[in-house]
């Protein structure tokens, strides 16, 4: 089969010949039709070992269902999230990590939302019962950020973005359910979803309210340190700090196919919206890594499997 694979020179992958994949027992083998590209896993492309598969959102049809009887039958639209090789024609996924498409759902837009999709939400509910609650949402522009806002904003909660760019990003994330859109941070928040790291994340601690939860979803860099002012913090009585890996956390729950099922059927109540910003053949998968990478898109970016 045809699978995107790393390589040692920029843009880093190169579509290549390498073996179909051997489904074990609780695997499905899925015919993949559309993948999504995540930040995470395009800026780490130069530290893999050249040849490795990669991808971790794939929506497609089962080619064959898993041996073991579990998850949906051959010729089912799914959408699935894997440690690795998406990228690929097909794609080997456990039934726990798999969701039934709605018929008039479109392949690329399930495609945008297991890891994005889930991660926002994992990450809004580790906050509780958010009806009433103030909620920071950091580097909102992003397609976390933006699976988040209509998230929060579906369970009643007041919405406030954090971005770069106010002025250009207000229309649009007013759109999704921000009821504030800002450049800085000021007040206190029942739950901070931080999808920027650094800095921002130091900041997001000191505007935490009593009980409140910031939960950081990034890291800019390894060696960065994180600094923030101890008053502030104590100050905010009971508060936590959560790191969130959305692999770490299925790793350690078990499967995510009931809430991929649930962002799947918000998808076709016309209740979520996946933000793609960027269609195009996977034979031009260079130009889409790109325009993450530098920030020329803010939503998601998806590849067809042509």
């Amino acid at each position: 089969m045809l699978a995107l694979t790393t390589t040692s020179v920029r843009p880093y992958i190169e579509l290549t010949t390498v073996r179909d994949p051997t489904p074990l027992p609780g695997q499905a083998l899925v015919r993949v039709r559309a993948v999504s590209l995540n930040r995470g896993e395009v800026t780490g492309l130069a530290d893999r070992p050249a040849g490795s598969t990669i991808g971790w959102d794939a929506a497609g049809v089962i080619e064959r269902a898993a041996a073991d009887g579990s998850g949906p039958g051959q010729g089912t639209r799914v959408v699935g999230l894997v440690d690795a090789g998406g990228w690929a024609q097909l794609a080997a996924i456990s039934t726990t990590r798999l969701a039934v498409i709605p018929d008039h759902v479109p392949d690329a837009q399930a495609a945008t939302l297991p890891t994005a999709g889930l991660t926002a939400l994992r990450a809004l509910e580790l906050g509780g019962f958010v009806l009433g609650k103030g909620i920071l949402i950091t580097g909102a522009t992003g397609g976390v950020g933006r699976f988040a806002i209509q998230l929060a904003r579906a369970g009643g909660a007041h919405v406030t973005a954090l971005v770069r760019d106010g002025v250009a990003a207000s229309e649009l994330l007013r759109r999704l359910g921000a009821a504030d859109v800002v450049d800085t941070i000021s007040g206190e928040f029942d739950l901070i979803v931080d999808a920027v790291g650094g800095a921002t994340f130091g900041l997001a601690i000191e505007h935490l309210a009593p009980r409140g939860m910031v939960v950081n979803l990034a890291t800019c860099s390894e060696e960065e340190t994180v600094t923030f002012k101890a008053a502030r913090f104590e100050h905010a009585k009971g508060a936590r700090v959560y790191t969130f890996n959305l692999l770490d956390e299925v790793a350690s729950y078990g499967g995510v196919a009931s809430d991929l099922t649930r962002l799947c059927t918000l998808l076709a109540d016309g209740r979520l919206d996946g933000q793609i910003e960027l269609e195009a053949s996977w034979r031009d998968a260079a130009r889409a890594l790109d325009a993450l990478i530098e920030r020329r898109i803010g939503g998601k970016a998806v590849l067809h499997v042509d």
